[in-house]
């Protein structure tokens, strides 16, 4: 009848109506972090985007980004005309001389074969722009690699030949490199027209790492000291940072701009806060003492931005990982040689380290616990 219908339509089977996994399994800090980078229309330009859907659709045959569950977007992969669009938004770049861009790649890895750059630990010579530029420093030139071209310019050379080049670091979204000088000098230059914009002058030794905050440009030296540049006015120094009693070798500015971390050669890593104290200078909120050498690489977390993670030279050659608000170490590992760079991946929860004297590598780790995923030689 009517009544025994019903009751069989409203018989369930027995069991829940749906899968709920365990947060214990879910990486939230990094879906957390890949979904505001992804939402953050200040942080992510409209050319930006476009240059890199197109590079995803070269490389993949779609769009990564938008084949991510967390994007929860349905939009239409670029076409053919769209990715050729996108990737002439790059800086054309004009290569000197004549040859094949393979000839003169060859020629650039020949002269970083004889050993013309001023190898030196503590200065930071390297460093990859957004928009896929590399620059290098080889002494007392810059040279400019354009990745899809294979195109070598040469940016500047030092006036004079006793100065070096000790530092690069590509700032304004990779439109800018500041240049860092063995005379105290930096420099900035605009990369679309290969021109100087200005000299900011104010440390008496060598700048041996830099590190940007938005408009504000730091800069570790020789003599301990920090200074701090704002690059959009004529009286560009703001501050100035005395905390290391040796020279400073690693910098690097939190991702949301709250702290700036700096290793120096005297085994100190100090934590800086954005703003001034209440007596109207600055002063580290945290100093920490455990490495047992000079500290060169230092790497801020993406998606926890009150994590650091520090490494030793040769007489230490430990990974640390802090927490900068309490000011502990958790994580703590022996990386068998020296640590001279630490970078963190973005998508998943690891980190990579370069090692130098002791064995010449590249390993990635598991993060927290700092387990080794595997070694890269060569």
């Amino acid at each position: 009848g009517e009544g025994g219908s019903k009751m069989q339509r409203s018989r369930r089977t027995a069991g829940p109506d749906r899968y709920v996994p365990s947060r214990d399994a879910l990486r939230m800090e990094v879906a957390k972090f890949l979904l505001t980078k992804e939402k953050d229309p200040a942080e992510v330009s409209p050319s930006k985007k476009e240059r890199q859907k197109a590079w995803a659709v070269r490389l993949n045959g779609f769009d990564v980004e938008e084949a991510k569950i967390l994007g929860l977007s349905g939009k239409a992969q670029t076409t053919a005309a769209g990715e050729g669009q996108a990737l002439g938004e790059l800086p054309q770049l004009r290569a000197p001389g004549r040859g094949t861009a393979a000839q003169r790649l060859r020629t650039w890895r020949h002269q970083l074969a004889s050993g013309s750059c001023c190898a030196h630990w503590d200065l930071n010579l390297l460093d990859w722009s957004p928009q896929n530029l590399l620059a290098l420093a080889l002494d007392t030139t810059v040279y400019v690699w354009h990745h899809i071209s294979g195109d070598i310019i040469n940016l500047m050379e030092t006036e004079c030949i006793t100065d070096y080049v000790s530092s690069v670091s590509w700032g304004n979204g990779g439109n800018c490199l500041a240049v860092g000088m063995s005379n105290g000098e930096v420099q900035l230059w605009d990369i679309q027209h290969q021109k100087r914009l200005r000299t900011l002058t104010s440390q008496v030794s060598r700048v041996g790492c830099l590190s940007w905050n938005s408009y504000v440009l730091s800069s570790g030296a020789r003599s301990g000291h920090i200074q701090h540049h704002d690059v959009r006015v004529a009286q560009h120094h703001v501050a100035t940072l005395a905390g290391h009693t040796q020279e400073v070798c690693g910098l690097k500015w939190s991702p949301n701009g709250r702290f700036l971390a700096s290793g120096g050669a005297d085994q100190l890593v100090n934590i800086w806060p954005s703003s001034q104290g209440g007596g109207g200078g600055f002063a580290p909120v945290q100093t920490f003492r455990q490495h047992q050498a000079a500290v060169k690489a230092v790497a801020w977390c993406p998606w926890q931005p009150s994590v650091l993670a520090t490494g030793g030279g040769a007489s230490d050659k430990r990974i640390r990982l802090w927490n900068v608000c309490s000011g502990t170490c958790f994580g703590n590992v022996d990386a068998r040689s020296q640590v001279s760079s630490i970078l963190w991946s973005t998508n998943y929860e690891e980190l990579i380290s370069g090692h130098g004297s002791g064995a010449n590598r590249l390993v990635i780790w598991k993060y927290s616990t700092m387990s080794k995923v595997t070694e890269l030689q060569g």
